[in-house]
């Protein structure tokens, strides 16, 4: 239960420091452009998405071989499910709006889209979800 603990417990972190960190600040920093966030962001969300699925697969592996508890086992799938949820439900809309703002600099005129709002939302319940499972591991 160890290594899920860590898995768990590095997956937060990541999701903590790109999503609730580096996202929104790398808008603010002098010279970044709406087009080069954009291409940044896509290449962060792509690696910490698969890191993500990693860090999941490594989670349910040492979680198999173990014993965990229906509380530990319930906030891991919570946490997978809004994972999913993200990559394969609401990525493919902000592919499209960020396509649609690196073609017409103006369409980010109009805001943020719904579906930001969505992964954010998710990103929330992900982080509690994992909070909560790795408190409990950590207290078997």
């Amino acid at each position: 239960m160890a290594v899920a603990g860590a898995a768990v417990f590095v997956w937060l972190g990541m999701v903590l420091a790109i999503s609730f960190v580096e996202a929104p600040l790398k808008f603010r920093a002098p010279g970044v452009t709406i087009a080069l966030g954009l291409g940044i962001g896509r290449l962060v969300f792509r690696a910490l998405n698969a890191s993500e699925i990693v860090l999941a697969a490594v989670i349910v592996a040492a979680l198999v071989v173990g014993t965990p508890s229906a509380g530990v086992t319930a906030a891991i799938l919570v946490a997978i499910g809004a994972l999913l949820v993200q990559v394969i439900g609401v990525r493919p809309y902000l592919t499209r709006r960020s396509d649609a703002v690196l073609a017409d600099a103006s369409q980010a005129e109009t805001g943020r889209s719904l579906a930001h709002y969505v992964y954010v939302v998710f990103e929330v319940v992900k982080v509690v979800a994992l909070l909560v499972g790795g408190v409990l591991l950590l207290n078997p």
